[in-house]
């Protein structure tokens, strides 16, 4: 491997601009609004980031462009240098099997006539994935701490606390090298999730997946991610490393953050 390789990130946003035609009376006058202004965001093999921002600030825009689910108006997303953009999923199934979404509402994205075994093993078989399917999908169950039993229940059968682990088992089968978690633990109560957080920390550690939190949580943000980026009316506002910008935090939009959590648990 060169060094231009071992440099080379992951995952690089390059200039990033996305706009939308506005709706409504400022449509008649041909206006449009720009979602993502010059966003440049580059993720690391096996680093933990969290994308922090007020409501509206971009944050799912930049995430579905670099899921390669929608596309950038100028500016680029690339993975290992090769381009990204919206397309088949045939010709995308390489950067699927990389990198992993894990929704925000799990229980609203399981289908729920299938079984569990099912839906983990769904991305395995559409993306092409050779091997043994059900030892993956064993091992995928076992890894997020799901005994086999669940494996032939259907959603509506399981808690949402595990229905957040199925969609992380099924995540996580294909082996990916990010796994992009959306408000992974918003709606569960404390235990479930310091249980979910204590999972993606644990696949951080012992397998090197990479994990990008978009979160309003700043306790998981601390809990989970050593780099934080903050976004505010599409851009980012501050990047660095989350022990000093929670400390020391030099963007007014960091400190509106940090303000309206009080009693913010500190780095261990």
């Amino acid at each position: 491997m060169s060094a231009h390789q071992i440099a080379q990130p992951l995952i690089e946003v390059d200039h990033a601009v996305r706009r939308y035609r506005a709706t409504g009376a400022a449509a008649a006058n041909g206006r449009w609004n720009t979602v993502l202004d010059d966003v440049c965001l580059r993720l690391e093999q096996g680093s933990t980031t969290a994308l922090v921002g007020s409501s509206g600030a971009g944050k799912t825009t930049l995430v579905r462009c670099l899921l390669a689910l929608d596309h950038l108006d100028h500016g680029t997303v690339a993975c290992r240098g090769r381009s990204l953009r919206p397309g088949p999923a045939r010709s995308l199934g390489w950067f699927r099997r990389m990198v992993q979404y894990v929704p925000q509402d799990p229980a609203s994205s399981l289908d729920p006539r299938r079984r569990v075994r099912e839906l983990i093993a769904e991305p395995l078989r559409r993306l092409g994935v050779e091997g043994d399917h059900p030892a993956m999908v064993a091992e995928a169950l076992d890894h997020v701490g799901l005994g086999q039993g669940l494996a032939d229940r259907r959603p509506g059968e399981i808690s949402g606390g595990q229905a957040q682990r199925v969609a992380i088992a099924r995540a996580i089968v294909t082996r990916p090298e990010l796994l992009v978690a959306d408000e992974p633990v918003s709606g569960l109560d404390l235990p479930l999730r310091q249980q979910v957080l204590d999972l993606l920390a644990r696949l951080h550690r012992d397998d090197g997946t990479g994990i990008l939190l978009v979160s309003h949580d700043l306790a998981a943000v601390v809990r989970l991610c050593d780099r934080t980026v903050v976004m505010e009316h599409g851009q980012v506002a501050e990047d660095g490393p989350t022990e000093r910008m929670f400390t020391d935090p030099s963007h007014p939009a960091t400190r509106r953050l940090l303000a309206a959590v009080p009693r913010l648990p500190r780095p261990a």
